[in-house]
């Protein structure tokens, strides 16, 4: 299984989890590799590309740093590597979607993508690369892409994005109100406020979303680590680590027994009393072992790009 990072993801002056928690994973696959992954540089993305999703006006404020109040409104203070920075990070994105269409499983250590509307970024995400991911893989041949977001977090910046496109669905099981948005034809939201309701809702979201979805051809899954109870913007006690490993294997497995091809990214997760920087990445790296088992059992090829499956 391809997993993509580069050294840009974490190019921004401005430091805390969301800009660097990208490398302590890798390290962490470095020191303690995880069997069957392999990790890959993506390609940045062109101006042009991001501009197919948001508003030039504010892509370069991005770029320029000016005006600085458009450039840091997703609270980050502005500097010249923010730019390569959310490139390289939405890059990514795109890299493992398009992977993953090829070889059936792929991801990025990418961070900081779904509260990103199209003319401002916000909640820490300066370009929407879920969505800018779904709109590559339309081009390179998917039908239907879903945008399944499991961070705490509502993912209303996505939904907003995809509001005018039918080929573009969300499932969206949040723990926490922020970013909230009201659920319509292709984008549901679902908030849970009890730790045992949360994977029963997860997989009650699945079937209906069988039930009712198109067929896809390609899930983007917006992996958050900040349901966690010890994470302290986000957790929900009783959220153990037990639980998000087992909502991990039941993403997985809920693709795979699909033969829906899967894009997985990381989202949020932080540091606080009960939570350090080694187990922010165990946390993580549920998602990728989890992904990287689904890879060994799935089929090869589920969805070759370009094609019509």
């Amino acid at each position: 299984m391809n997993v993509f990072f580069s050294p840009d993801y974490v190019g921004s002056n401005y430091a805390f989890e969301t800009t660097r928690k990208a490398k302590w994973v890798v390290d962490s696959l470095t020191s303690a590799p995880i069997n069957d992954i392999a990790v890959l540089q993506p390609s940045p993305l062109s101006y042009d590309h991001v501009v197919q999703v948001h508003d030039p006006v504010y892509v370069q404020a991005v770029q320029t740093g000016f005006p600085r109040s458009l450039a840091e409104s997703q609270e980050f203070n502005w500097d010249a590597g923010l730019w390569p920075m959310v490139l390289a990070s939405s890059g990514g994105a795109v890299a493992a979607a398009l992977d993953a269409l090829q070889h059936g499983v792929a991801g990025s250590l990418s961070s900081g993508l779904h509260h990103a509307r199209y003319g401002v970024g916000a909640g820490y995400c300066t370009f929407n690369g879920l969505v800018i991911s779904a709109h590559q893989a339309l081009a390179a041949g998917a039908r239907t892409v879903l945008i399944l977001d499991l961070d705490a977090h509502c993912g209303g910046g996505s939904a907003s994005l995809i509001a005018d496109d039918s080929r573009i669905w969300q499932l969206d099981v949040s723990v926490d109100n922020y970013d909230n948005y009201e659920s319509r034809a292709c984008a549901w939201l679902r908030i849970v406020k009890r730790s045992e309701d949360y994977l029963s809702e997860i997989e009650s979201g699945l079937r209906e979303i069988v039930r009712q979805g198109p067929r896809f051809d390609l899930c983007l899954y917006n992996a958050g680590m900040d349901p966690f109870e010890g994470c302290p913007d986000g957790g929900l006690i009783g959220i153990t680590k037990e639980i998000l490993a087992a909502r991990e294997r039941l993403v997985f497995d809920w693709c795979r027994k699909q033969g829906l091809a899967v894009a997985f990214m990381l989202a949020g997760g932080y540091i606080g009393e009960h939570l350090d920087a080694d187990g922010l990445v165990d946390l993580h790296r549920l998602t990728i072992s989890a992904a990287a088992e689904s890879g060994r059992v799935g089929p090869g090829s589920l969805f070759q790009v370009g094609s019509v499956p």
